[in-house]
């Protein structure tokens, strides 16, 4: 006999579905952006600025939505991000190669400002329907939470990997418009088929319950900025920029090759993230063990991380530019994306576990507005960082604040009660 169809079960494969759609063209977007203004000439640190907007909006956005979301209900929030996610593509389309650089600059951060404000309306959302719909007990809300963020990350690789592809078959322009059309016929879908499930709102919700007076919230979410800050200070400038460094001779086909490469890699890395990201309720045995024994668990991975880039910044310094740096760091980021992946998934459920069900979109919604401070301190230093040191001094960056998120992860403390709203 088939087991029964979990309760919310397809008000959680039409959020998955809606989140899939929009992080393709996320994913895509990134990678168009940073190959689009590199070839025209944009400096590491100037690339860095053309997504600065996109993660100060996710700040702001997480503390509002999650208050709109508890007043309004989670459909508002996620079908608004997918509609401003079409906008900010239909306006990218209208970019002018005419225009003065630094105009160009400006109105690239504004729409990515945009696009940071739809993406964090589109993830909280989607992480908050979860709390509420997932089974309880025996690891279900762990696997429910894996599911969604480890194919959503794989989805989001093949956005990287799709960017960078049509960037090279069809220019700039066209794959913005195409993404823009597809996106606005699966959001058409959604509305038309979300089931019931998710809550409508409470209109006595006060937008300063938004601050969280949790003590595991607030250290999580500290420890959850330095987790991030310490991938994107690589991996939003410095290895995109040093693998074109290395692999571009300046021709046409050149660069046709470098694309493809650092589009691949960047797809394979988050494909690999996802995946180990959905794999880890098994990989931790979350069924057969206490969810409180889960807190232990994100300060062991955590340590785990620090030593692979300390080692690969010293392999750069010691090597060079070279073939055989270029492989080690292939090899390392890899091995640094599988464990970054499994911290990233035990942060995701916990921040779950530690809310309660009242205040669950306003915890995930400044639980999130951690994870994008941390992506702007990220993106600010990868810039910063490759200018002065290369990617060697990315990588050592990252290393140390690995160190400060696992000061953040020590505090966290198991069979605490989540504060009420």
């Amino acid at each position: 006999m088939n087991a029964p169809r979990p309760e919310g079960l397809s008000a959680y494969i039409a959020v998955t579905a809606a989140y899939w759609a929009f992080m393709v063209t996320d994913g895509a977007l990134r990678m168009l952006v940073l190959l689009h203004f590199h070839t025209l000439g944009f400096s590491p640190v100037q690339l860095a600025y053309l997504f600065i907007l996109y993660e100060l909006a996710g700040i702001i956005t997480n503390l509002g939505a999650g208050w709109i979301a508890a007043r309004f209900g989670l459909t508002s929030t996620l079908y608004a991000g997918l509609a401003l996610q079409i906008v900010a593509l239909a306006a990218l389309a209208q970019l002018d190669p005419g225009w003065a650089v630094g105009f160009s600059v400006v109105y690239v951060m504004a729409v990515q400002g945009a696009s940071g404000v739809a993406k964090d309306l589109a993830k909280m959302s989607s992480k908050s329907a979860v709390k509420l719909l997932a089974p309880k007990g025996r690891g279900g809300l762990f696997r429910w939470v894996a599911v969604l963020t480890g194919s959503k990350n794989a989805v989001k690789g093949v956005g990287f990997l799709l960017g960078a592809g049509l960037l090279a078959l069809a220019g700039f322009t066209a794959s913005v418009v195409g993404m823009g059309f597809v996106l606005a016929l699966i959001f058409a879908a959604v509305a038309l088929k979300m089931p019931a499930g998710l809550p409508k709102g409470r209109k006595e919700a006060k937008f300063n319950e938004v601050i969280s007076k949790d003590a595991n919230v607030n250290w999580l979410s500290a420890a959850r900025v330095f987790l991030f800050g310490a991938r994107d200070v690589w991996f939003v400038v410095g290895i995109p920029i040093y693998f074109y460094a290395v692999l571009s001779d300046g021709s046409e086909e050149g660069n046709r090759i470098a694309f493809f490469v650092i589009g691949t890699f960047m797809a394979v890395w988050t494909i690999l993230y996802g995946g180990v990201q959905a794999w880890a309720p098994k990989l931790l045995r979350a069924n057969d063990r206490p969810e409180d024994d889960l807190v232990g668990a994100a300060r062991g991975w955590v340590s785990a991380l620090i030593a692979i880039p300390a080692a690969l910044a010293v392999v750069v310094w010691t090597l060079g530019e070279s073939t055989p740096t270029t492989v080690t760091l292939i090899a390392g980021l890899l091995l640094f994306g599988a464990i970054f992946a499994v911290n990233s998934s035990l942060h995701s459920y916990l921040i779950l576990h530690f809310t309660s069900g009242e205040r669950v979109t306003m915890d995930v919604g400044f639980y999130y507005m951690a994870n994008a401070a941390g992506r702007l301190l990220g993106t600010l230093a990868s810039g910063v960082t490759y200018q002065i040191g290369g990617v060697g001094l990315c990588l050592m960056t990252a290393a140390v604040f690995l160190g400060l998120s696992a000061l953040g992860a020590a505090k966290l403390r198991p069979g605490a009660e989540p504060v009420p709203a």
